[in-house]
C-alpha cells in the first residue's frame, strides 16, 4: 500500500496469526523496515509485488527490535552480501542473551543471522537519504524508532501504536523506560506513524492527538 512517494505499508491485519507490520522506503534507499515472520515472507513479497516492488531489490534491513515477529525473516537476507542489516548494539546484546530465548518459546528454531550496523542516536545516512535514529528502549532494551524528516515519517515499532503501548510484560521490558522513550518521539514533527502493529496513523494532527491520548489514558497504568 503506497502511503506517498517512496513511502510503503504492509500492515499485517489477520486476527488468527501473528506478525507485524512491515514497511519499505523505496527511491534510491530500497530499505525494508521490519521483515517479520518468516513463514509469512512470501506473503509481504506478494503485497510489494502489487505495489511494482521486487524483494530481490531490497539494499537495506532496518529491525526496529529482535522479537520473533518483526526479526525472524531476516535470515531471508543473510546470505545476499549486497543487503546492509541495521539493529541497534544494545538489542544485538539483548538478542544475544535473552533475546534469542523468544523464539523456542514460540516454538521457532533461533535464525542465522547478522547485524552490519549498529543503529545509535542521531543521524544515519542510508541510499543518499537523511534518517534520524532514537534509542527508545521500554518495550525491549535497544528498541529503535527512525524518523525520516523529508516524509515527516516516524517508524515506531512496538514503542507506540494507534492509541495504545507496546507491552512491557516480557523479559527486557520496562514501563518507566517507555514512557521516556515514547515522550521523546513524541515531540517528533510527523505526518506519519508508522507502528509494528495496528493502524497507521496519518495526519500531523491525529499523530499528535495519538501521542496526547496515550500519555493521558495509558500511561498511569504503565
Amino acid at each position: 500500500m503506497k502511503l506517498t512517494d517512496d513511502l510503503y505499508a504492509y500492515p499485517w491485519t489477520s486476527m488468527f496469526e501473528n506478525n507485524c507490520n512491515s514497511y519499505l522506503i523505496g527511491g534510491n534507499v530500497m530499505a525494508l523496515v521490519d521483515p517479520g515472520l518468516l513463514v509469512h515472507f512470501t506473503e509481504l513479497s506478494r503485497s510489494m509485488a502489487r505495489d511494482g516492488l521486487d524483494t530481490d531489490n531490497i539494499k537495506h534491513v532496518i529491525l526496529t527490535h529482535c522479537h520473533p515477529d518483526h526479526f525472524e525473516a531476516v535470515a531471508r537476507f543473510i546470505k545476499n552480501d549486497d543487503v546492509t542489516i541495521y539493529m541497534s548494539a544494545e538489542e544485538a546484546t539483548f538478542m544475544e542473551d535473552i533475546g534469542k530465548e523468544f523464539f523456542p518459546a514460540f516454538g521457532l528454531p533461533i535464525p542465522e543471522y547478522r547485524i552490519d550496523v549498529y543503529l545509535e542516536d542521531g543521524e544515519i545516512e542510508i541510499g543518499g537519504e537523511t534518517f534520524q535514529v532514537l534509542i527508545t528502549p521500554g518495550h525491549s532494551p535497544g528498541s529503535a524508532c527512525i524518523y525520516w524528516p523529508e516524509k515527516k515519517a516516524l517508524f515506531s515499532g512496538d514503542v507506540a501504536f494507534s492509541r495504545n503501548v507496546g507491552r512491557t510484560d516480557f523479559p527486557g521490558g520496562d514501563g518507566e523506560l517507555l514512557k521516556e522513550s515514547i515522550t521523546k518521539i513524541s515531540g517528533l514533527d510527523a505526518e506519519y506513524m508508522l507502528p509494528g502493529h495496528m493502524e497507521v496513523v496519518v495526519g500531523k494532527g491525529n499523530v499528535e492527538e495519538n501521542f496526547n491520548l496515550i500519555k493521558r489514558g495509558i500511561f498511569p497504568y504503565i
